[in-house]
């Protein structure tokens, strides 16, 4: 059986090869020269500089989304110049009918709204590079941009950089000055990867400089254009920026107290393209909060890595293995397994391109001894390196090793991986072969291992994957999140390890209608995911049909149909009541949502979803209203209810999740979000009121407020309620 499907794979990579090669002399035609600026540079969205009129022009833009292969009918133009200090970069956008601007926050909602971007790669590999947009109204987002270019953009990285924009009735015009500190290059590199892009929400249509294939990213690497200097950018000089802050609050709960602290962040260029970010006594109270979800799963839920220290070049660290078994997950790292905050002590990560084809990752997190156990110390190191035109080969070993009261090392409470991951690309980006092998050593559990082995195709209407990955019962993962493994027994309260096996095939058509009717896109997909224990006995089976409608005005239908069997292993309880025996369940669910016209003052999402659930019903209905004020203010108000049934004794339940949210933006720089949550499964009402004032670039005055209370069946018991300041400052040396 392994000598037939190793054939097919290298059969496979061969007509790669030899039929998926992107026609890179057309992105080569695609050159613009950077010259060294005449005149300063006044940041100020009017481009009367004689730079600007010495610059070259790129204009001609395409037309990426909903169709590609077509020239975009606004007018835009853009030009890039320099000084010794910074890239300028300036952008005329014509032919603007009405703004849609869903925000002034930082790092929201860029692709819903009106906006111009740029994609830059410094070290021109086509792997990794960064992003930065911003709107008619002067909100900026920035991310970086790893080898997966698929992925959806997190906007989680943060760094200095400065801009401009003038509104006219017919145009608006951007002007960015992104400082040479705040770009990853190298020395000596005189042609960097670069390109622009528009978004045109009146039209619901997305523009880029290069010709993007409509089934890529608009940010994907593999199709920049090049950057041309006149003389290759030297390495800056010290960049070393320090951030302490200070908080101070009152806490009331069991016991009322008052608190203040101070700790620190620091980024130091160690080159232009390799840094090192320090932290010590670091706070995460201004974080966003998790949106609660309600659980009828059997494994614990995923939630996002939200904090600031762990974010920049997360893809380094946390791009191992598929979502749903990542052997890094930064999240198990300062947060206990209810999600609770363990305190960090301090951090160090070094990160970045050692050379235009290799970077490197190294980080070390020491948190603090609590009632629930010792302290922790976490190490990790990783490495990429770049291959043929797109493709990457990385490594990774972890360590997780528990410290003895006095800070010595428990040598009997440990946990170890290290893997290797080829992931190859080809040229065009339409087809993807992956492979891994991953170990794992837990103190007195021994070795385990881990693979995975499958490829993808995406074209520009037919899609498919297949994908396997396998780990045994003794395989570990203290720093990851692989949440099949942890099966609860609810009969006798005892937590037990497996491992699975694991299969997924999906196999999709995309159509897209050549007229600008009202419709933009039929999809179907086709999947089937199939998990197996390691004595290959069935642990579950889902068939499933998903069918999605878009239209011009950004509304969307889409309709999901499933066929399920589970097979449980152990009694597993959803209600109040008995837990359900174990054994073979069958049962199918139906799922229908409609997303209106997102550009609209009211919009809105409704969904419903329906069938049978083990030998029970389930029924869940959801409804999200949002109102928006352009551009200073967003208030949303979601509801959630799951009318669950199962046969007596098992019972039934009715969950209720309620999420209202406000947004209101002062300016780019005072906004004021409030987030109320209230969740019957967990018996939580939740409140989080954050008020911020960026008062200078990357520097910032916090006011928070929580409140939380347990309630049965509703507010009865206060639990704790806190007010927290909080004021951080950039040093630059």
């Amino acid at each position: 059986m392994k000598i037939p499907i190793l054939f097919f794979f290298v059969l496979l990579m061969r007509a790669t090869f030899l039929f998926g090669q992107s026609d890179t002399e057309i992105l080569s035609n695609y050159q613009l020269h950077i010259q060294r600026a005449t005149t300063p540079i006044t940041l100020d969205g009017v481009l009367d500089e004689q730079a600007w009129l010495e610059a070259d022009v790129a204009d001609e833009f395409w037309m990426q989304q909903p169709l590609d292969g077509k020239k975009a009918d606004p007018r835009t133009e853009v030009r890039v110049t320099y000084d010794s200090d910074n890239v300028y970069i300036s952008a005329i956008c014509y032919d603007v009918e009405d703004y849609v601007v869903q925000t002034l926050e930082r790092d929201k909602s860029f692709f819903e709204g009106d906006g111009f971007g740029v994609i830059i790669d410094p070290v021109n590999s086509r792997t990794n590079g960064l992003f930065f947009g911003i709107s008619p109204f002067n909100a900026q987002s920035e991310d970086l941009l790893g080898p997966n270019a698929p992925r959806e953009l997190t906007f989680s990285w943060d760094n200095r950089w400065f801009s401009a924009v003038s509104r006219l009735p017919d145009r608006y015009i951007v002007e960015l000055a992104i400082p040479f500190k705040t770009l990853r290059f190298k020395k000596d590199i005189s042609t960097w990867g670069i390109n622009f892009i528009r978004n045109n929400m009146s039209q619901n249509e997305y523009y880029s400089w290069t010709p993007i294939p409509v089934n890529f990213q608009l940010y994907d690497l593999g199709y920049t254009g090049n950057m041309v200097w006149d003389k290759a950018p030297e390495k800056t000089g010290t960049n070393i920026s320090l951030i302490p802050y200070v908080t101070a609050g009152t806490v009331r709960g069991a016991e009322n107290e008052t608190t203040a602290d101070v700790g620190m962040d620091a980024k130091v260029a160690l080159t232009s393209s390799l840094n090192l970010d320090l932290t010590i006594n670091p706070d995460f109270s201004q974080v966003d909060v998790d949106v609660q979800q309600t659980n009828l799963t059997r494994f614990n839920l995923r939630f996002p890595e939200q904090r600031g220290f762990f974010l920049e070049n997360n893809d380094l660290f946390t791009g191992f293995g598929p979502n749903s078994a990542k052997p890094i997950f930064t999240r198990r790292i300062g947060l206990d397994v209810n999600n609770r905050p363990v305190p960090i002590a301090y951090g160090a990560r070094l990160s970045g391109n050692l050379n235009p084809n290799f970077r490197i990752g190294l980080m070390n997190i020491k948190t603090r001894p609590t009632e629930a156990g010792p302290a922790q110390n976490y190490s990790v190191g990783v490495f990429n390196q770049s291959l043929w035109e797109r493709s990457v080969l990385r490594g990774y070993v972890t360590n997780r090793q528990a410290q003895t009261v006095g800070n010595g090392l428990d040598k009997f409470d440990f946990g170890r991986n290290a893997g290797l991951e080829l992931n190859y690309l080809n040229e065009s980006g339409t087809w993807n072969y992956f492979g891994s092998f991953h170990l794992s050593e837990k103190s007195q559990i021994g070795m385990g291992n881990y693979r995975q082995l499958g490829f993808e195709y995406g074209g520009r209407k037919w899609n498919f994957r297949l994908n396997y990955y396998g780990m045994g019962d003794d395989y570990h993962a203290d720093m990851g999140f692989i949440p099949k493994m942890s099966n609860y027994d609810a009969l006798n309260d005892t937590l037990y390890h497996l491992g699975s096996e694991h299969f997924h095939a999906r196999i999709g058509y995309t159509f897209r209608p050549e007229n600008r009717g009202s419709v933009i896109l039929h999809d179907i997909q086709l999947r089937n995911t199939v998990n197996y224990y390691t004595d290959w006995s069935l642990m579950d089976n889902e068939y499933r049909l998903d069918y999605e409608l878009r239209f011009r005005n950004t509304s969307r239908i889409t309709f999901q149909a499933q066929a399920l069997e589970t097979r449980l292993l152990f009694h597993t309880r959803f209600t109040d009541g008995e837990p359900l025996e174990p054994g073979l369940y069958r049962y199918p669910r139906a799922n229908l949502s409609y997303s209106s016209d997102a550009r609209t003052s009211l919009p809105f999402r409704a969904e419903v979803e329906t069938g049978l659930f083990y030998n029970g019903h389930l029924t869940t209905y959801l409804m999200e209203l949002n109102l928006r004020r352009q551009p200073w203010g967003t208030f949303s108000l979601a509801w959630e209810q799951n009318i669950l049934s199962l046969p007596e004794p098992a019972g039934a339940s009715t969950l209720t999740l309620i999420n209202a949210r406000s947004e209101v933006n002062f300016s780019t720089q005072l906004f004021w979000t409030t987030f109320l949550q209230y969740n019957t499964q967990q018996e939580n009402f939740n409140i989080n009121s954050r008020f911020q004032w960026r008062y200078l670039t990357m520097s910032d005055l916090f006011l928070v407020y929580t409140y939380n209370y347990s309630m049965s069946p509703f507010i009865e018991t206060r639990q704790n309620q806190a007010l927290l300041l909080k004021f951080t400052y950039m040093f630059n040396i």
